[in-house]
């Protein structure tokens, strides 16, 4: 699993048939805190689906490959990635 923060939505008015509604957020992937306790987010974007309704802004929690085609009802969707979680706080010690 991946913590992301959610940054933006993708609209398709044609997508693939097994991508036919759903979701789809851009997600920045966190690397790390720094020393303050900041999240620092990575310098790439993914695309993934949306299965718990998050929303720009949120950090979510991500899960890629072969677990994220599990999402959707049609298992030969073209899914890399999808959001499986909202977080409502991280402790790191």
């Amino acid at each position: 699993m991946l913590i992301g923060k959610v940054v933006g939505n993708v609209v398709s008015t044609k997508k693939n048939e097994g991508l036919i509604g759903t979701k789809l957020l851009v997600v920045k992937p966190i690397k790390e805190k720094d020393g303050s306790g900041n999240l620092i987010e990575e310098e790439r974007f993914i695309v993934a689906v949306d299965s718990v309704g998050a929303g720009i802004g949120e950090l979510v929690l991500l899960v890629t490959g072969s677990t994220a085609t599990k999402i959707t009802n049609d298992p030969h969707a073209p899914v890399d990635a999808a959001v499986v979680g909202i977080i409502d706080e991280i402790e790191i010690h």
